[in-house]
């Protein structure tokens, strides 16, 4: 219990944090990722529910951060430029199946490879290979939400390795099998289905009446 008051109070400030101004927008995103992922690994296997939607937050926060790191790069001192930024991550995501090098990453922007480390660690909030390693699982998560295919062509189509690979990487980011995580997300999305249309009903009565 007092974990949990203690993770709320900070999510309270780092939410307060964000009406400061946008200089300190990029710190607090990445606060409230921290926070969620650590409420993720401390529900366990108790919810899957609230794992997944608490996932999802955490996504959503982290490209968004992205997005306000590739916008501001051109007047930040030590990032890439916005060019190299987009180019960098257009590159990674088309060749997500492949095995990358921050040596091909580094010619792409014409930089030596330990500037391009700096630079990108300071353009996207994490070293290159932990962005690649992020940007598979939320290829993955994408994979497991839209289609049906095991997660042995899903593991292969996001360039890990094997389906542990998957597994093992799945689980140190959330907490959860992806297994375990796409039952609980298909419950949630059937339980969401059923519920808006009950919503929608009780709105068009409302109106009526």
């Amino acid at each position: 219990m007092d974990s949990s008051i203690g993770m709320e109070t900070q999510l309270v400030g780092a939410l307060t944090d964000a009406t400061a101004g946008t200089e300190r927008s990029h710190h607090w995103m990445h606060h409230v990722i921290t926070l969620l992922d650590a409420a993720i690994r401390q529900l366990g296997d108790k919810n899957p529910a609230a794992q997944c939607t608490l996932l999802e937050a955490t996504q959503f926060l982290q490209k968004q951060t992205a997005v306000q790191s590739a916008r501001s790069v051109a007047v930040a001192r030590g990032c890439l430029l916005a060019w190299q930024a987009r180019r960098v991550r257009e590159y990674i995501d088309a060749h997500i199946t492949d095995r990358l090098f921050v040596a091909e990453l580094a010619t792409l922007v014409r930089q030596s490879e330990a500037h391009f480390i700096r630079a990108f660690k300071r353009t996207f909030g994490e070293p290159p290979h932990a962005f690649v390693i992020r940007r598979r699982l939320e290829f993955a998560v994408d994979y497991m939400v839209q289609t049906e295919a095991p997660l042995a062509t899903i593991a292969l189509q996001c360039g890990f390795a094997d389906q542990a690979h998957l597994c093992r990487v799945f689980r140190q980011a959330t907490g959860l099998s992806p297994a375990l995580w796409r039952r609980a997300r298909k419950a949630h999305d059937e339980q969401h289905n059923l519920v808006t249309p009950a919503i929608d009903n009780l709105k068009e009565r409302r109106r009526v009446a």
